[in-house]
């Protein structure tokens, strides 16, 4: 199979996706990455418990509204809320809000960041490392050529293209050349900013082969909504081939006395 072919298979899923349906369209973008589905677990959780507790407070809200109405008690009940059974209850709400709701939360997203996101790989690992150069408003991507070294003339260099093996581990260093951005995969449920002088990092495994979004989630200035880069998977083989013809183009055309070309730094592990 050559390995052009995920970029046509993901023009015929994009083709198809001009018809879905809404509710189709209302869902969250596929998932391709090994540990996206903890994102998605903590927004699902999140979303059911705040629509519980919102269903409640409505029912107690409108329920009481009814049971209590003038039609019913023409003689109005004051009271300040401040008898035993009325601490009591909001006590045991509130507590249930704290404990269901925050302290989850905080629990199971300390869990995922310190077990998963920040157990990044390591170097004998051998991931695919990407640096990713943000300005307003484009993305742009280095590669280390043959020589593994970054920011030599070898280097491969795109613009709002990047391309990536599936099952195996990508770690992108991130810097911004203006203002803050923020390089957002919303099919792997990860983004991180890009950050002036400031070396910022997210790793991730894609698990899928075909075309998908890059978005810029920071508001950067007047043309924030055009800062959209585009990201191509294929299977490692595909991966190979692609990275071996773009290193021959790159050492054609890059030009050494290009000032624009060099601006990578030294990988830091």
């Amino acid at each position: 199979m050559g390995f052009f072919s995920p970029i046509l298979s993901a023009a015929v899923m994009n083709t198809a996706g001009k018809h879905m349906s809404l509710w189709e369209r209302m869902k969250p973008p596929e998932d391709i990455s090994v540990h996206g589905h903890l994102i998605y677990w903590l927004f699902g959780y999140t979303t059911y418990m705040n629509i519980f507790f919102f269903i409640l407070v409505c029912a107690g809200l409108f329920g009481f509204s009814y049971f209590y109405q003038a039609k019913k008690h023409p003689k109005p009940y004051y009271t300040y809320g401040n008898k035993k059974i009325h601490v009591i209850v909001a006590t045991i709400i509130g507590l249930s809000v704290f404990i269901g709701v925050d302290m989850n939360i905080t629990r199971m997203s300390n869990n995922d960041f310190v077990g998963v996101f920040t157990n990044w790989p390591k170097q004998e690992e051998n991931p695919v490392q990407i640096q990713a150069l943000a300005q307003q408003w484009a993305w742009h991507f280095r590669y280390a050529g043959k020589d593994g070294v970054f920011n030599t003339e070898d280097d491969i260099v795109q613009l709002n293209d990047l391309r990536l093996p599936i099952d195996r581990k990508v770690i992108i260093q991130v810097l911004s050349k203006d203002v803050i951005h923020s390089l957002y995969f919303p099919n792997a449920r990860r983004k991180v900013d890009a950050i002036p002088g400031r070396l910022t990092r997210l790793w991730w495994q894609p698990t899928k082969a075909g075309n998908w979004d890059i978005a810029c989630a920071e508001m950067c200035g007047t043309y924030h909504y055009r800062m959209k880069a585009h990201l191509t998977t294929y299977s490692q083989e595909d991966y190979a081939a692609w990275l071996e013809e773009a290193q021959e183009i790159a050492l054609q055309e890059n030009d050494p006395e290009n000032p624009e070309l060099f601006w990578g730094w030294k990988w830091q592990w």
